[in-house]
This record gives structure tokens, sequence and C-alpha cells, in this order.
């Protein structure tokens, strides 16, 4: 379908084909690498703070005297402001601009985050974080979308997978620092200082990213931006997409929000310093996600798809032994598998937008997010109910899913290719 026919404005088409002295950044050429470590910082920042309080659950919850369901809201509140608000936030980037937007809400949201340490209840808490997250919102799809604008088509895998890789950084280095800060001084000045990092990424994001050169502001009309996200959501390969990076996310929310639960337990009881260590993993993810592009190239995209689930549930069946080596790898085999399939299924979404891909990231990142929040919650409710045993099973049938849904597409591209032939 045309622009024309759905109403959307010409910036929400795919950039324009352009002359052979292509303008759009390289790698290698003057301006990317500047572009990369802004992203990179603002991937960092946005991680970092969104999931600040994930490692301190076990210390939120006794703080508070709140059960694991309980405290897993204050991620579950960040990450489904987030959800809520990427849709609204993406539209406003299409009016003012992606490096205005991602700027303001990286400025809301490290306030917040300063706000966070002083929260008298949990309730406050929860409220706080669900602002934080909202804030947030105006980072990933305007990210992907001032990427598909300002790089060549050939980098762009790459340049995604080094924005995911500042997401892992940014995972990794907030809960490693919150925890060995938490086990000295507490949780609060834990993310107290998580906030304060925060603030050197948004400032050293806003002088280092590149003005963009092929933006052109579109209009707020509500109609269009329905209109936009309508026919999205009516393209079989996007909605496939998106239900891949929702289910991926909750396997990783899941996890992730309720292993330092796990780990303070019989028979390991570990600190909480040596639990945010645990952390590090999220290196692994950022190789996985940075090498995306040559994955994608060597395998293909639904190939890259099944290995990325088969790793990923690799390692939530390792995870089940009462072995701290084992549990390591598989934590090591779940992040490079969910950050490899995410890093494939984005791309692919600013890939296949043909028209409108502020809106096309923003309903995966919507979707990714929906994940998050319920990978947290259920994940925290299984642990609750069957230990362990019950959050890997949460996150085996969400990667059952994920192989399913890309069988699924696999069938439909064959169907096509017989009925082209035909």
């Amino acid at each position: 379908m045309s622009p024309a026919s759905t109403g959307a404005s010409a910036v929400v088409d795919a950039v324009p084909s352009l002359p052979v002295s292509d303008s759009r950044l390289t790698p290698g050429g003057p301006g990317y690498r500047r572009m990369s470590f802004a992203l990179f910082l603002a991937g960092v920042a946005t991680f970092a703070l969104l999931y600040s309080t994930q490692a301190l659950l076990p210390l939120i919850s006794d703080g508070y005297g709140v059960s694991a369901s309980d405290a897993s809201w204050t991620v579950a509140a960040a990450t489904g402001g987030l959800a809520l608000f990427v849709i609204p936030m993406s539209a406003l980037s299409e009016r003012f601009g992606r490096r205005t937007v991602m700027t303001a809400s990286l400025a809301v949201a490290v306030t917040v985050g300063l706000l966070v340490p002083f929260a008298p209840s949990l309730g406050v808490l929860v409220v706080l974080r669900g602002v934080q997250g909202a804030a947030l919102a105006g980072l990933p799809a305007s990210a992907t979308a001032y990427l598909a604008e300002e790089v060549r088509p050939k980098a762009l895998v790459t340049a995604i997978g080094l924005f995911v890789a500042g997401n892992s950084v940014g995972g990794m280095s907030g809960r490693v620092i919150t925890g060995w800060v938490a086990q000295e001084w507490g949780w609060r000045v834990a993310v107290g200082v998580i906030g304060v990092i925060a603030v050197g990424c948004a400032v050293a994001f806003r002088l280092l990213l590149p003005a963009p050169q092929h933006f052109k502001a579109g209009s707020l009309h509500p109609r269009r931006l329905l209109g936009t996200v309508r026919d999205h959501l009516a393209d079989p390969l996007l909605r496939r997409l998106y239900a891949i990076g929702a289910l991926f996310m909750t396997v990783f929310g899941g996890v992730y929000t309720v292993i330092g639960y796990r780990l303070t337990e019989e028979p390991f009881s570990l600190p909480q310093g040596v639990i945010g260590s645990i952390f590090l993993v999220y290196l692994v993810g950022t190789v996985s996600a940075s090498t995306a592009g040559r994955l994608v190239g060597r395998l293909g995209r639904r190939g890259s798809l099944y290995l990325a689930g088969g790793t990923t549930a690799t390692g939530l069946l390792i995870s089940l032994a009462d072995s701290l080596p084992l549990v390591l790898l598989g934590l090591v085999l779940i992040t490079a598998g969910f950050f490899a399939g995410h890093a494939v299924a984005s791309s692919a979404v600013s890939k296949t937008a043909t028209h409108g891909r502020a809106q096309a990231s923003a309903l995966y990142q919507s979707a990714y997010y929906i994940g998050s929040s319920a990978g947290s919650t259920v994940g925290a409710l299984a642990f609750h109910a069957g230990g362990w045993s019950g959050t890997v099973g949460v996150g085996l049938l969400a990667i059952l899913g994920v192989v399913t849904i890309t069988v699924l597409g696999s069938v439909a591209a064959r169907r096509q290719v017989l009925a082209n032939a035909h």
C-alpha cells in the first residue's frame, strides 16, 4: 500500500532513493563513530535505568516487607510504562525529530532516576518507575528510526546491533554496580548511583550525536498515525516479528527478575555483591547482538532465529542444575540467544517496513516490553508456585512459541514462492 493511500506523511515513508553520492552514514565514514558511540551510550542509560531495581529485588522485598511478586512490579511498571508510551513517543519523533525526542526522554528519565532512591513506600516507588519507563519510551523507536534514515541500508543491521549492544552493557553494568554498592550501603544508594551514571551518559549522548540530515518533519494527525499502525499490524511478517520479540523478552524478563532470589537461597546462598556480578554474562549479549549482521548473512533471518531460540532453550534446561557453574553456563546461553534473537528481529522490522518506520519500530518495542512486563510478573509468580523449574517452564513455553511462529513464517514464504512461480 502506498503512503498516499494510508495518509502517511513523507517523513513516515522509507528514506527516498538517493543518488549515487549517498550521503548517509557508513562504517569508516565521517560521523559514523560519533553516531555509534552516542547511541551506544543512549542504550547504556536506557537499560541501566530501566532495570535498575531488578538485581535488588531481594533487598527491596526485605526493605518494604513484601513478596517477590510484589517487588517485581518495580520492574514491570517501568517496562509497562515504556510499552504503553512507545507509540505516542514515536509519533512525537515524527513531528519534532528523533534527536529532540531522545534528548528530552533521557532528560526526564534521569531526573526521575535521581528521585527513585527517596521513595517512601513500594507504591510510590512503583509509580516513579512507571513514569521513568514512560519517559524512556522515546529512546528505542526513535533510535532505530534515526538509524534507518541516517545509515546506509547495508550497514543497518550492524548499526542496530551496536545500539542493542549498548542495551546489554547498560543492563550488565547497572546490575553489577548496584549489587556491590547495595551490599555496602543499601539499595537506595545503589539506584542513586545508577541515576548519576545515566546523567553522564545523557549529556555525552547529546553532545556526540550528529544532527540528522535526512529527517523531514511530519504531522501529528491521529488518523494518519492510526492508519500507519493499522498498516503495520496488517502485515503478517511484521506481526510475526512483534510476537517473536515479545516471546524472547518474556524469557529474559522472567529469568533475570527471579535469578537473584534463586541465588540467595540454598544451595547457593550468595551475597548481594556476588549476585550482581553474575550479570557480567551480559557481555555475551553485547557480542551476540553486535555480530547479528554476520549471523543473518550466513544463516538468513529464519535460520538465525532458530539458532537463537535453540541456544536460549538449551540455556534454560542447563540452568535447572543445582550447580553454580552450570547455572552460569545456562545464563550465558540464555543471554546470547536472547540478544541475538532480539537484534535479528528488530533489524528485520526496520527493513520490512516500507513506510512509517518509527511506528513499525514502536510497535515492536511495545510488544517487546509487554513481553518483559509479562515475563517479570509471570516468572515471579511461577517461581513462587514452583521454584526455579516453574520459571524455566514459562521460558520454554515462550521459546516454543518463537519456533512455532518462525516455522509458520517459513511455510508462508514457501507458499509465496510457489504462488509466484505459477
